[in-house]
């Protein structure tokens, strides 16, 4: 792999304790493949809102249903990702597995992103996301799949340009679903995004050339861009 840039570090927004992941997902059935699984709640300054930061929709702001640890994505760490992805957004196709409030895969459509495939397993939080499609008139670029991650990447493929990943925290899904990508999902220069707890060295396949990366409390993104896989 290859690193472009030293890691970057974002401070966290707030003080806050050690926790199984990290904001931006639902918390509390604990199923593996949900992004309900492994969170906590925390306090935090505007909770129950999403803010879209950049774009056709820039300031608008988006509902987030009170269910213990559903927060969006921090702004700064979002502004970081997408200050790297400006030039891949024109056009894309995108996938947002473990969408939770579907911070990133909205921000995406906001800055030009071409469509939208959001994918979470609880039922409550896929209907506010499309709800909050709905209200921003995306609802016709995008749609929500009600499942989780592992059963919808072993089903028919459709290739993507850019595919965020943010499975819950220490339960070992990471690696299954970078492999399960390979599967088709991913155009030949496709955009992968994957944050993992912060002490996680990530198995990726061996075509996914790292890019950037970004730590920010207990949690580590990175950028990867793939490469055709050789042929033996």
């Amino acid at each position: 792999m290859t690193v472009d840039k030293p890691p970057g570090t974002i401070p966290a927004m707030t003080r806050r304790p050690p926790r199984p992941r990290r904001s931006g997902r639902p918390a509390g059935d604990g199923r593996p493949g949900s992004k309900s699984a492994g969170r906590q709640s925390h306090g935090r300054r505007d909770a129950g809102r999403l803010r879209i930061i950049g774009g056709d929709y820039r300031r608008r702001l988006l509902p987030v249903l009170d269910s213990p640890g559903l927060r969006p994505t921090p702004d700064r760490v979002r502004e970081t990702l997408f200050n790297w992805l400006t030039a891949a957004l024109p056009g894309a196709r995108v996938l947002d597995l473990f969408a939770g409030t579907g911070a990133l895969g909205l921000e995406a459509l906001s800055r030009g992103a071409r469509e939208a495939t959001f994918v979470e397993r609880d039922a409550r939080v896929a209907a506010q996301l499309r709800e909050n499609l709905a209200t921003l008139g995306a609802d016709t670029q995008a749609r929500v799949v009600g499942a989780d991650a592992a059963s919808f990447l072993a089903g028919p493929a459709a290739p993507c340009s850019l595919v965020f990943l943010d499975p819950p925290f220490r339960m070992g899904l990471a690696a299954p679903c970078c492999a399960a990508l390979e599967a088709g999902w991913l155009d030949e220069n496709a955009w992968i995004y994957l944050e993992t707890e912060a002490e996680l060295a990530p198995e990726v396949p061996a075509n996914w050339q790292l890019h950037r990366e970004v730590r920010a409390g207990d949690s580590h993104g990175r950028l990867y861009r793939r490469a055709a896989a050789q042929q033996p």
